[in-house]
């Protein structure tokens, strides 16, 4: 367990930031009156993914690589970070949409309908929280791998 205390840190550091950015998406009134903003404002949490990434593998390479990571130490810790921001993505879910925007779902069903997007039936199929909970941890997966990846090449100090 104290070899993964860096990844620990890392995924749950993800999860607040995810949280307050939830918290931030509905101050802004992309979870209200502004939702027909939140399909393209609420992928700049994308910027502040890949740098909570960068930053817990640059932790991982200078304070228990001692400076030196391969592209293959990077990638696994981005991989350990991946898993338990997964298995924290359900929960993280749960209270975004229980908590801080209990109301989005309803709000995103009607401005769907609405504006024709889609019928009522679909809506209410595709914006709900277990259909989000699916979504996002599936995203949260294949996000989290790809973006190990690149980071890790990016990191990486030595060959191997």
């Amino acid at each position: 367990m104290k070899n993964y205390r860096i990844e620990i840190k890392w995924a749950i550091i993800f999860i607040v930031i995810g949280l307050l950015w939830m918290v931030f998406e509905k101050a802004m009134g992309w979870h209200s009156e502004n939702i027909d903003k939140h399909p393209l404002y609420t992928n700049l949490f994308g910027i502040l993914a890949i740098l909570i990434y960068f930053l817990a593998l640059r932790d991982k390479r200078k304070n228990f690589y001692d400076g030196l990571i391969t592209w293959r130490q990077g990638f696994v810790s981005g991989i350990l970070v991946t898993v338990i921001i997964t298995l924290l993505t359900p929960l993280s879910l749960y209270i975004t949409h229980e908590v801080i925007s209990p109301e989005y779902f309803s709000n995103i069903i009607e401005y769907s309908v609405e504006n024709n997007r889609m019928n009522r039936n679909d809506a209410e199929a595709l914006f709900g929280l277990t259909s989000y909970m699916i979504q996002g941890t599936s995203w949260a997966l294949v996000m989290g791998v790809v973006t190990s990846a690149i980071v890790a090449w990016i990191i990486r100090t030595k060959k191997e």
